[in-house]
């Protein structure tokens, strides 16, 4: 592997007897396509797309090989030493944790996040190092849990009661959360300026530089915000793994017996016919059918003779009104006779009088 610079100071590095690659165009096009993925109105899980998200990754991984042979960065230098070209390359480790988390394969998504936070830590340790923003490194997925808290035949348990300490943290957490989302939209504000000046290709080393920081700075709130959501989904997927390993399997539930045949007859005479052939088959008559489902309760007219007999009630209820109407439609005199001295005592007694019943 042979290792030259271009004429933007950008070193490259080429195979013998290949075209070289250039290391900016890898990761221009590689950026590229996480905004295209980022932005596109396609399902994410469509096979386009992720051609697409596999394509990116594979070039932003042959970059950051590349940046690794050359020894791009140092831990003895400082931050004002990397040269303004060479500042975009930083943004390596989170442009692939970002393209990694867009790959959706099920099967393999425990994996996929936990690359994608190796990834984003790796872009958080390099930052701090040269001291780019101040901030926090989150800590190790080793460093969060400790052997007690989990064993082999035990699910991994959180804290029921939260105590003081853990109301402060929760807290301070909310609070830096808070300030992370104020650090971010002021940094896209500035962005968007820088943009465009470094768009119109008038930008000078200044403005170049001070536009990849903005970047840097950017990708650091959101990185920390990403690998908070990782870590809550890996332990959502953890507990998932766990149970689909551990589950005990469940004894089969015993079928039902097969129903025996039977050939239902209408008498004990048809009975002792059907029932003599070969092969025998039990038999059973309509009456004793109609008994034994009687007695579970379970006839379709068991019921009916209530309702029959409410119904009867009202029909016979009709029946007399039915009939008055008649007589006082023929003016039949007596029953004129009574409905006149009916309501000659309704004027002259309240309504109840002469009822006596539980008055004690």
């Amino acid at each position: 592997m042979a290792e030259c610079a271009d004429s933007d100071g950008v070193r490259q590095a080429s195979n013998v007897g290949t075209e070289p690659t250039k290391l900016s165009d890898l990761l221009d096009r590689g950026w590229k396509i996480f905004e295209e993925v980022d932005r596109t109105n396609e399902p994410l899980a469509s096979t386009s797309i992720q051609v697409k998200v596999k394509r990116g990754v594979n070039m932003l991984e042959e970059a950051s090989r590349m940046v690794a042979q050359i020894d791009l960065f140092s831990r003895n230098e400082e931050l004002e030493e990397v040269a303004t070209a060479d500042l975009k390359y930083l943004l390596l480790p989170a442009l692939l944790g970002a393209l990694t988390m867009k790959q959706t394969s099920r099967d393999k998504r425990l994996d996929t996040v936990q690359t994608a936070r190796a990834y984003y830590i790796d872009f958080l340790r390099r930052s701090k190092e040269y001291s780019v923003s101040q901030f926090e490194l989150p800590k190790t997925v080793n460093e969060d849990t400790s052997p007690d808290d989990t064993s082999e035949n035990e699910i991994p348990k959180s804290k029921s009661v939260p105590g003081a300490s853990d109301l402060f943290a929760m807290a301070a957490q909310r609070q830096s959360k808070i300030e992370r989302y104020r650090q971010k939209k002021e940094l896209e504000a500035r962005l968007s300026d820088v943009q465009k000046a470094v768009d119109s290709g008038q930008a000078d080393d200044e403005v170049t530089r001070d536009f990849y920081l903005l970047n840097i700075r950017r990708w650091i709130t959101v990185s920390l915000e990403e690998i908070e959501s990782i870590d809550q989904e890996m332990e959502i997927l953890k507990k998932m793994d766990f149970l689909k390993q551990n589950e005990t399997k469940q004894p089969p539930r015993p079928g039902r017996p097969p129903m025996k045949p039977f050939i239902l007859t209408k008498d004990a005479v048809q009975a002792k016919v059907f029932g003599a052939g070969y092969p025998s088959l039990p038999t059973m008559t309509v009456d004793d059918w109609y008994e034994q489902h009687s007695k579970h309760g379970v006839l379709p007219d068991q019921g009916m003779p209530r309702r029959i007999a409410v119904e009867e009630d009202s029909d016979e209820k009709e029946r007399e009104e039915e009939e008055k109407e008649r007589q006082a439609e023929n003016d039949d005199e007596e029953s004129l006779q009574k409905a006149r001295n009916w309501d000659d005592w309704k004027d002259d007694h309240r309504r109840g009088y002469g009822n006596r019943q539980n008055m004690g």
